[in-house]
């Protein structure tokens, strides 16, 4: 039975047992604590079966939940998601005290830092345009090639990376263990670690406050959700056109994107100005022939708030975007007029942006490793 007819059977289902009750009474009944979700579930069905393409987008698509998805191996607490948005802004896991997780996925700017790639250490360039933190724990892995699993291991590499943070694990633990503050707090979120503060600990609290960033009730989340009005007629023309022209075959599921490899000119290949030759993306990691300038598709949530676009960072327009991937993915030649209607269909994927504090850092000690600015100190790439 395919994913989607059993959600429909069982949608149906709870429209059924709301209508009648367990004990036979009828709508008119008092409701239950599970039967709004019920009758929620049945108003969906009953405005997919008036709407065709509602229906189409539902099998392809799906909202972003309202709250945080609980990662398998790393459960939440309270005192963990502080532990990591704290940490998530602390320059000071930098070997210069100048660079934060946040300076290049800045959760005020969509969680990227609309750069063409990001500056780092000794204002050195970094390779790849930096892909966006906001609703990053849906993807399948994270960084353009997916050589981190999960982001809890993806949080450990930018710390390390000479041109990024151009620090090491050792120094970065010994400024934790330096700061009281930090100690008791690594002790509250990682209550069963007999040594809590550690390189390892510190990834899975930053993993852990980074599932807080996602931005549901964009109008095409309310859409998926059975809303007919959420969506405007330009931007319903989009969603068609992006669905006949079979965008979603890189562009599905919750993130619109995220969800696998595949090559950057499967038809028709871009310039060298959008695609280096120098970057052969994903073979970096598999040194397979056929993953030559394979990447991992990116998300489309909220993509018209995080120019530039592509791993290079080279084009800025999100139209002349959607027309390069039409060519180069497709072999379409899109019409202005599809182009602009799926940049309205775009446009209706920005989500409700998360309101973070931002925290008051505890204060360094003597003990503290002092800041660091030579690029001759870099750390691993």
């Amino acid at each position: 039975m395919s994913s989607s007819y059993a959600r429909f059977s069982l949608l149906l289902l709870a429209g059924a047992l709301w209508a009648c009750g367990p004990s036979g009474e009828t709508a008119g009944t008092p409701q239950t604590a599970e039967q709004p979700e019920a009758a929620a579930h049945a108003e969906d069905t009953a405005a997919a079966a008036q709407d065709p393409l509602l229906a189409r987008a539902q099998a392809a698509f799906d909202p972003i939940p309202m709250e945080p998805p609980e990662m398998e191996d790393n459960p939440s607490s309270p005192e963990k998601i502080e532990l990591g948005r704290m940490l998530y802004f602390e320059p000071r896991l930098s070997s210069s005290w100048l660079i934060s997780c946040n300076t290049c996925h800045n959760v005020g700017l969509a969680g990227v830092d609309l750069m063409e790639t990001s500056i780092g250490h000794g204002w050195q360039r970094g390779p790849r345009n930096a892909p966006t933190v906001l609703n990053a724990v849906f993807n399948i892995a994270q960084f353009w090639d997916g050589r981190a699993g999960d982001l809890a291991e993806q949080a450990q590499g930018p710390v390390q990376a000479g041109v990024e943070m151009n620090n090491t694990p050792e120094r970065a633990v010994a400024t934790l263990k330096s700061i009281p503050e930090y100690v008791e707090l690594f002790e509250a979120a990682f209550p069963d670690d007999p040594d809590p503060v550690n390189f390892n600990t510190m990834a899975d609290a930053i993993e852990v406050y980074e599932t807080t960033l996602i931005t549901p009730n964009a109008p095409f989340d309310e859409y998926l959700k059975g809303d007919l009005e959420a969506l405007s007629d330009m931007a319903r023309e989009g969603l068609q056109t992006f669905m006949d022209k079979g965008c979603t075959s890189c562009h599905g599921g919750v993130n619109l994107g995220g969800t696998g490899y595949f090559p950057f000119g499967l038809v028709e290949r871009p310039g060298a100005d959008v695609l280096p030759p120098e970057d052969k993306g994903r073979y970096a990691v598999t040194r397979t022939a056929t993953d030559e300038y394979v990447f991992k598709s990116p998300s489309l949530r909220n993509v018209e708030l995080t120019p530039p676009y592509f791993h290079s960072g080279k084009v800025w327009d999100l139209r002349e975007t959607v027309r390069i991937m039409g060519a180069a993915q497709l072999g379409a030649d899109l019409t202005p007029e599809q182009v602009d209607a799926i940049v309205a269909f775009l446009d209706s994927l920005t989500g409700d942006q998360p309101e973070v504090v931002y925290p008051i850092l505890p204060r360094h000690t003597d003990d503290t490793p002092l800041p660091d600015v030579s690029v001759a100190a870099a750390g691993a790439n």
